[in-house]
Parts: structure tokens; sequence; C-alpha cells
């Protein structure tokens, strides 16, 4: 019996809050083209999430593509995830006075 490695496949996601769109996949790729949008995305600081459910899910998208509705909820948590480990909050967070709320200070 031969065992194969399963080839390495990232998928990159893209999130303009002001745009009002749901996320779109960005950059998507397998072998080293996976290894440098994990690589790039580590480099900026941006959290990578490993979930092999969700990334055969998403492997049907063609980049430009956007987040089907039924991952809306989980895509949601992963960015919120992502924005706090970052020490981000949404542009429309806001305190009971109007201002932005912000984790940094």
């Amino acid at each position: 019996m031969e065992i194969m490695e399963q080839e390495k496949t990232a998928i990159a996601l893209k999130y303009d809050e002001s745009s009002g769109r749901a996320p779109s996949v960005s950059a998507k790729g397998t072998g080293k083209v996976a290894d440098d949008i994990v690589a790039m995305a580590e480099e900026m600081g941006i959290y990578v999430h490993k979930d092999p459910v969700l990334l055969k899910n998403l492997e049907n998208l063609r980049e430009g593509d956007t987040i089907p509705k039924p991952l809306f909820m989980i895509i949601s948590e992963i960015l919120a995830y992502s924005y706090y480990l970052q020490g981000k909050t949404p542009e429309m967070w806001r305190d009971s006075e109007g201002t932005h709320v912000n984790m940094k200070e």
C-alpha cells in the first residue's frame, strides 16, 4: 500500500468593512503557492486559521468570489477573532457616548 501525502492548500480571504460586501477570496493556491500565501500572511501578522472542513467548503471558489451565505457565521467569527488578536475593532463599534471602541487603548 502506498500512502500519498496530500498537497498543501491555502486560501486567503479579504474583507473590506466599508464596502458592505461579504468577504471574498483574494488568493488561493497549492504546493509552493500555498506556502507563499501562508508565509506572506505570517510576515504581515495576519492570523492563519487551519481548518480542513472549512477549506473543503471554500476550495471550489475562485479568486474574487464572495463567501457563500452558509459560511458567513463561521467566517465572521474567524475574522472577529483575528481582529481581537491584532487589538483591532470594527469601525462601527461605539460606546454609549458614540466614541469608537479600540481595544489597543
